[in-house]
């Protein structure tokens, strides 16, 4: 089994999104009973900091200076913070147009009772069918175990059966976007733990106990990417992104009512819906334009305005997530609830638009209540650095794959999920 989580150990997270770069550290205690804890229960942030993402654009790294500058910003806040400082972070990424599929292994038994070289050789036989060509493994973990037919087994370790399957969740990303976040963290002079999808990130911190077990998609929509994960029995089964978000509605509603990026962020806001109607429509909105001086620089459109410029960008982002999900592993998750994190999440009446579009049930999800989190940011716009956090405390802990077919896997030029470690770890 997965080692036990050891007392007074420092861990941080870094998120590096499209809107900001956070750093969160945090001590993780001693648990005080026996037995398997919920980690969001015995972690306590002592550091925070946060900068502007400079050097990245919808979540992959642009400009190396000054993508490092802003890692070392917010680091230095939160160890400032702590009254410490740390020398890795697990990373919380976005972007890397990650791809996913679910693969099938199945053997015998060897003495028809399951033991682990039967998991083992399960493994090596679904990822005997793997293809990826020059894209990298991000996270790779059996999602459901059978036995003579019979599925959603947890734990199949010591069962009578003579037929044994896997499924395995296969989720890769573009081998350059990683190696350009791994350049600017190690400049910062940090070393990376670890990586994790922020959607998924954002499911560790927002979903609840039976979410998590259940099945739910998480959908969170960032500054510059929508990213979707889907959820259950707490691993990651499938995920995507596209590159559209916050900034998006921000540039309409710059260029539809002729004002800065900076007021147009300010009125999305502070009266930004996507429901249009009712008596708040016909409130008139002052809007200074953009290179005008005199009486002429300051105009009035109604709030009705500001809605329909909103919902029709909105409308578009949530049709993308209606396809991806309609899609490949998604197709599974069919009438499972979706939760909304992310900044844009917090728009009025998002929640109802998604409802309506996606045709399921939709709730805008909370960062998890970590000790040390004020109210302020117990909000969507936290959940992935909160989750990265909850990640980094415990996590994923999935079969030993077999050295031939790592063999196999580093020929395929996808050496890097083995080199990062962390998938190959042995859950006996």
């Amino acid at each position: 089994m997965a080692s036990p989580l050891q007392p007074s150990k420092i861990i941080a997270a870094l998120d590096i999104g499209s809107s900001k770069i956070s750093c969160l550290i945090a001590e993780l205690q001693a648990p005080k009973t026996r037995g398997p804890q919920d980690p969001r229960q015995l972690l306590k942030v002592i550091g925070l900091g946060q900068t502007a993402a400079r050097g990245v654009r919808a979540g992959a790294v642009i400009d190396v200076n000054e993508a490092e500058c802003a890692i070392r910003i917010a680091v230095d806040a939160a160890e400032r913070g702590a009254q410490t400082s740390i020398s890795e972070v697990i990373v919380a990424i976005s972007g890397g147009r990650p791809s996913s599929a679910t693969i099938s292994g199945r053997v015998r038994t060897q003495t028809g009772v399951v033991g682990p070289f039967d998991l083992d050789f399960a493994v090596a036989e679904a990822l005997a069918s793997v293809h990826m060509g020059n894209r990298k493994i991000l996270h790779l973990s059996p999602v459901d175990h059978a036995l003579d037919g019979v599925s959603g087994i947890g734990q199949p370790l010591g069962l009578h059966g003579e037929e044994l399957q896997i499924d395995v969740g296969v989720t890769t990303v573009a081998p350059a976007y990683l190696r350009n976040i791994c350049h600017a963290v190690e400049r910062a002079h940090l070393g990376i733990s670890g990586f994790v999808l922020a959607p998924y990130a954002a499911g560790k911190s927002a979903l609840t106990p039976d979410e998590r077990a259940l099945g739910a998609v998480v959908i969170d929509m960032g500054g510059a990417v929508t990213s979707c994960a889907f959820i259950r029995g707490d691993r990651l089964v499938a995920a995507r992104s596209t590159n559209l978000g916050g900034h998006h509605l921000t540039n309409d509603v710059a260029q539809g009512l002729a004002t800065s990026v900076a007021h147009a962020e300010r009125m999305k806001t502070l009266w930004g819906s996507c429901i249009p109607g009712g008596h708040g429509d016909r409130e008139m909105l002052a809007v200074p334009l953009l290179g005008e001086r005199g009486t002429d620089a300051v105009t009035r459109v109604p709030k009705a305005h500001l809605t329909n410029i909103l919902r029709a960008r909105l409308e578009e982002i949530l049709e993308h997530c209606a396809k991806d999900l309609a899609q490949g592993p998604f197709a599974a998750s069919a009438g499972m609830r979706v939760v909304l994190t992310g900044g844009t999440s917090q728009l009025h009446g998002v929640a109802d638009l998604a409802s309506h579009i996606l045709q399921r049930q939709v709730r805008v999800g909370a960062s998890a209540s970590l000790n040390g989190i004020n109210e302020y940011q117990r909000h969507g716009g936290f959940a992935v650095a909160t989750g990265a956090l909850v990640h980094a405390a415990k996590p994923d802990v999935n079969y030993a794959v077999p050295q031939e077919t790592q063999d196999a896997l580093a020929r395929q030029q996808v050496g890097f999920a083995r080199r990062m470690g962390r998938w190959l770890k042995e859950a006996l």
